[in-house]
């Protein structure tokens, strides 16, 4: 297995998610015909989605600037 270290993980962190922007995950939702319950209910998953998404990648950006800075393990 390749190595993988902290800087590089926050760098990709920095420039791509790995999970879908929250916007453009709404204009997915907003493409979609959806009844009433059906858009609402995905509403609800959506606020719930971006709720975590934003805490996540912050949970994420400190740990990653923890061991960025952090000296390597000898292999």
């Amino acid at each position: 297995m390749e190595p993988y270290d902290a800087k590089s993980a926050l760098d990709e962190l920095k420039e791509d998610a790995v999970l879908p922007h929250p916007v453009r995950l709404r204009d997915m939702i907003l493409r979609t015909q959806l009844d009433a319950g059906d858009a609402l209910e995905m509403n609800r998953e959506f606020q719930n989605y971006l709720s975590h998404y934003g805490d996540t990648q912050k949970v994420a950006l400190e740990i990653l600037e923890k061991l960025a800075g952090s000296p390597p393990e000898n292999p």
